[in-house]
């Protein structure tokens, strides 16, 4: 049995190697807490096969649409800043999926959310890195997930 690792991954990391499962992670996170459109198309597959099942996107299937619900985020009013805490990493052969928790705010100037999000992303060996072709999060808090969702759309 796999032991969480206590070491969050920020984002803010040094030296981001996406070869590793730990990089690509980080560069997931960077490209995410920065709101950068174009390192987050190198961190997905580019396929109709990826998919996404979050909070504020639901069920996206392709790269165009999780590309999509990116920008939704990126271009909004407010600012998300997350980080991957309490994860394990299970890795076979070229692909490893990582499962843990996400923690982090929501703020738009006139709203403060604190998420609390479960999180598993899958990721794929491809063209020499690990490229991420599924993720998976879900707030259990109905009422937080409410706000977010009213905030964010």
């Amino acid at each position: 049995m796999a032991i969480p690792t206590s070491e969050p991954i920020t984002g803010r990391e040094e030296n981001v190697n996406p070869t590793t499962p730990h990089g690509a992670l980080a560069e997931f996170y960077c490209a995410f807490n920065a709101r950068d459109l174009e390192l987050m198309s190198k961190n997905w597959l580019n396929t109709n096969d990826a998919s996404m099942d979050n909070p504020l996107g639901g069920i996206r299937r392709g790269r165009d649409e999780i590309a999509q619900v990116y920008r939704r985020i990126f271009s909004g009013k407010g600012s998300v800043n997350v980080e991957y805490f309490d994860y394990t990493i299970h890795q076979f052969g070229e692909t490893f999926l990582a499962v843990g928790r996400e923690r982090g705010a929501y703020s738009d100037g006139s709203t403060t959310l604190e998420l609390k999000i479960r999180t598993s992303r899958w990721f794929c060996f491809v063209d020499g890195r690990f490229r991420q072709l599924h993720h998976h999060g879900s707030i259990e808090d109905a009422g937080l997930l409410a706000k977010y969702q009213a905030a964010v759309h």
